[in-house]
């Protein structure tokens, strides 16, 4: 049998060119390959390629020379796929680095609290109804962040979002009243979510199926690791300053990562389903770059794009698909206790340890580590598990459920570190134990944060953006309902049982993955793809 032959056996016998030509560039490819992928599997091996297509089309490979770039960049100077490597990571820097904002803002407020409370001569409790709000607002911001995107464009609603972020950030640091601060708070939660809401939309758009997950794992680094150095850093302001420094400096970072997308930033929604001369003309020099920034240009061609209605049903169609909505019940149930511990642990260890504002601020190079840990480990994990699944397969196609599998070796270290950080407050173990607990649950975390985002922008890439801000709502919701009682909780029962039954929760939840690597693929193939008028 000839090498041929072998790589034809066991392949899937389903045409390629079966589907209708969804590329109109003359010359260039003539199916969709991410649409195909999408309802079949991605097909990443040419060699794979060439056996399910009847004639053989000169696609475009990465430099490897053997991995099937998907999408397909068209002969389109303008289509974002054809931009530098450093363009491209330059803008991934942005909204990264936008996205570290509202958690870090966020748990900011969690450390100034105490301060707050004896200026204004109120509870703690009362304060903290501020905070309750804030995260709130952080996860249903995303739900419109994505709707309007669709609409007016991705960089203007990043843009004016942030800027709005800027302004309410001040209006915190400013306040003189208890009330001024809460609304500042509250509506700060709510526009600073932008790039963590809506990040995973500029993912799609910039990179090729086989690079997005190391992509998602760098900007989930910046949103898992930034409500850690949130009270880092406010611990030692506090020490020296008054809390209103604490807000200054949040708003001074909000306003460098305005600055770096009036330089920096760029539309990156690019159209591929119309024609070429059809396509809308981007500007260029800096005019242009200023009039998609605030929205002018998009506001120009939004014919090209879905109407209003449509834009604000993406979220709905998006949740409803089973896949998305499992998934999002999934991290809910499984992060949830990641916000319930970083805000109510200081008031844990501080009689325990004896520590102080200090000695909490490095406690939290804890959760650092781990996080960073994690980074580096799924820089490779993610994809390397993909690929063997892959290579393993009948069909050699990369389906989305492989991306779980990563889940499997990330749940033990949730577990653990639940239940070692539990036994490790109730029973006052070294604090150093208590550490290697917090951190391994947050190793296990940051493993599952970019599973789950891959797995559902892999489901469906049309919905991007959406798929992404339903698991942020996940992630702050259940931190926002768990925020009420876990400190009552952990005092009712003890620690041991409190965190115990948190870690029973997560296996609970670990079962509606297995669920999805078995039946998921099946679910997508009833449920359809999502067909919008625009990815």
């Amino acid at each position: 049998m000839s090498e041929e032959e072998k790589g034809t056996k066991g392949v899937e016998d389903v045409s390629l060119n079966d589907e209708k030509p969804t590329s109109t560039d003359s010359g260039d490819l003539d199916i969709d390959l991410e649409a195909w992928g999408e309802e079949h599997g991605y097909v990443l091996d040419v060699e794979v390629l060439k056996t399910i297509t009847p004639k053989w089309r000169n696609y475009q490979l990465a430099s490897d020379g053997k991995t099937v770039l998907i999408p397909q960049p068209s002969s389109d100077p303008n289509d974002v796929l054809n931009w530098s490597w450093s363009k491209k990571h330059t803008i991934l820097f942005v909204i990264a680095a936008t996205a570290f904002l509202p958690d870090y803002g966020s748990a900011t407020g969690a450390v100034t609290l105490i301060p707050q409370s004896i200026e204004w001569d109120i509870s703690q409790d009362t304060v903290n109804h501020s905070q309750v709000g804030n995260v709130f607002m952080l996860g249903a911001g995303g739900i419109f962040v994505v709707a309007l995107a669709a609409y007016f464009g991705r960089l203007p609603v990043l843009f004016w979002f942030t800027f709005t972020a800027v302004w309410t950030a001040a209006g915190c640091a400013g306040s003189g009243t208890f009330d001024s601060f809460m609304a500042f708070r509250i509506l700060n939660g709510f526009f600073s979510t932008v790039a963590q809401g809506g990040g995973v939309m500029f993912i799609k758009d910039l990179f090729f199926i086989h690079e997005r997950a190391r992509k998602i794992n760098i900007w989930a680094s910046f949103v898992i690791l930034s409500p850690y150095f949130g009270p880092l850093f406010t611990a030692f302001i506090t020490e020296t300053q008054k809390w209103q420094w604490a807000f200054g400096v949040y708003t001074i970072m909000t306003g460098l990562c305005l600055i770096a997308q009036i330089a920096f930033g760029e539309e990156t929604y690019f159209n591929r389903k119309i024609p070429i001369d059809e396509r809308p003309v981007r500007q260029p020099g800096v005019g242009g770059q200023m009039k998609r920034l605030i929205g002018i240009e998009q506001w120009r061609d939004r014919k090209q794009r879905s109407t209003f209605s449509q834009a604000a049903m993406r979220p709905i169609l998006v949740l409803i698909k089973p896949t998305v909505f499992l998934s999002t019940v999934y991290y809910l149930l499984t992060f949830a206790w990641v916000v319930g511990i970083n805000t109510t642990l200081s008031i844990f260890v501080t009689p325990l340890y004896g520590f102080g504002l200090n000695q909490i601020g490095y406690f939290y190079f804890t959760p650092i580590v781990a996080a960073t840990l994690g980074e580096i480990a799924g820089h490779w994990l993610h994809d390397a598990i993909a690929n063997a699944l892959t290579r393993r397969s009948k069909e050699k196609k990369l389906e989305p459920e492989y991306r779980l599998m990563a889940i499997a070796i990330s749940t033990p270290f949730i577990l653990t570190g639940l239940v070692v950080l539990g036994f490790a407050l109730e029973n006052g173990w070294h604090y150093m134990i208590a550490a290697v607990g917090w951190g391994l649950y947050v190793f296990g975390i940051m493993i599952t944060t970019v599973a789950i985002t891959a797995y559902c922008l892999d489901s469906y890439p049309e919905g991007s953006g959406e798929v992404a801000a339903w698991i942020n709502f996940a992630r702050t919701t259940g931190g926002f309902i768990v925020s009420y009682f876990q400190i009552t909780w952990a005092n009712a029962m003890g620690t041991k049982k409190s965190f115990g039954i948190q870690a029973a929760i997560c296996v609970f939840a670990y079962m509606i993955i297995v669920f999805l690597q078995s039946y998921g693929k099946r679910i997508r193939e009833k449920s359809g793809p999502l067909k919008f008028k625009t990815d």
